[in-house]
């Protein structure tokens, strides 16, 4: 999964990308255009239960999945026009699966704001805005050739049908709406698939905020989920900065203190990442053994011939049956064999729709 973080400078983005990703490889200043060159870092999503599989089986390897950020240079208002360091750091998201448009709750005098006051809801006007105007450029450069093709009658059928998707993704951005409002069919998505709009991927916004502003998180997300009528992440980029260098019992400790502090659960990137697997409707199944322990990341919904695809294409067509057992069973019973004693584990056929956490064992022929 890659995810692309946009936002207005200042705003708390570079640091953002530092927390995720544990370094500091973007650079995070108080003035405007500090990140020029597009930052990209994978991060591990450290899931607890595969680090707990792992160790019961005592695996010599752990692979956990992966998630690429890239982080751009913050946009301003007019940067179509050439404002700021304009548009063109755009193109660097085009290849993400989601992006994070991350908006600035936090009141600080000493770090400047480019618009004047904080208002997290103009700032997502001023973004989405350029996000339009960076589709309908990218647009324009080909639909008038797809059009005179189709009208020539030397046409397709399907270039015929991706002309009426464009048109379609094209008023609706004149509109100044986002192209991802379009009820599109799977077939239609996957016609304009090579595009990569900007605005048909899914956007979660991320408020940042500040510490004092924890025990009106919950109450945050879901005003600004009702506002902006899209996923919202509540992060404190503070709080993540100063856990960076802090090992994971550390960070446990931490948090667990700030709890007792704030009296109230601390919103993490954590919840953030699972939102973005979530709004990309993914999650992922365990393998493990003596050699390694893997997570294996999956649509929703994915039958088990399906989820042994994420494997090899092989165990897919030659899918026979798995061996399922579920997490909580498996950490339950100590062992495989035990889970089988208890009637745990189960064989399951091509019809089972896989669940998040399940642990498995494909049996294939081909």
């Amino acid at each position: 999964m890659k995810i692309g973080i946009v936002g207005l400078p200042n705003v708390g983005k570079s640091t953002l990308f530092n927390a995720l990703t544990k370094s500091y490889a973007a650079p995070a200043a108080n003035f405007p255009f500090c990140t020029i060159d597009p930052n990209i870092g994978i991060v591990e999503v450290k899931d607890e239960r595969l680090t707990k599989l792992a160790e019961l089986s005592q695996s010599k390897k752990t692979v956990y999945a992966t998630i690429e950020f890239v982080d751009i240079a913050g946009l301003v208002r007019g940067a179509s026009k050439g404002e700021g360091l304009g548009n063109k750091f755009l193109s660097n998201i085009r290849e993400t699966d989601v992006i994070f448009q991350v908006l600035r709750y936090f009141q600080d005098p000493d770090i400047v704001h480019t618009e004047g006051e904080i208002d997290p809801l103009r700032d997502v006007e001023i973004i989405n805005t350029e996000l339009i105007f960076a589709d309908l450029e990218h647009i324009d450069r080909t639909l008038p050739y797809l059009q005179k093709k189709a009208k020539a009658g030397n046409g397709s059928k399907e270039d015929k049908k991706l002309v009426e998707i464009l048109e379609r993704i094209h008023a609706t951005l004149m509109e100044g709406k986002l192209a991802n409002t379009l009820q599109l069919s799977p077939e239609e998505i996957k016609l304009v698939k090579s595009y990569n709009f900007l605005t048909l991927k899914p956007i979660i916004y991320a408020l940042n905020i500040a510490q004092e502003d924890i025990k009106n998180s919950e109450a945050l997300k879901t005003e600004f989920e009702q506002k902006l009528n899209a996923p919202v992440a509540i992060i404190c980029v503070k709080i993540e900065e100063e856990m960076m260098s802090m090992t994971t019992p550390e960070k446990i400790n931490f948090l667990a203190e700030l709890l007792e502090i704030e009296n109230h659960k601390i919103p993490t990137l954590d919840d953030a990442i699972l939102l973005a697997f979530n709004t990309l409707g993914l999650m992922y199944y365990f393998t493990t053994g003596e050699k390694e322990s893997k997570a294996r990341t999956i649509p929703l919904n994915s039958t088990a011939p399906q989820a042994a695809g994420a494997i090899h294409s092989d165990f897919e067509r030659g899918f026979i049956k798995a061996d399922v057992v579920s997490y909580d069973d498996l950490i339950a019973a100590g062992s495989r064999a035990k889970a089988r004693e208890k009637g745990l584990l189960r064989q399951e056929g091509k019809s089972y729709i896989v669940k998040d956490g399940d642990v498995m064992i494909f049996k294939f022929n081909v």
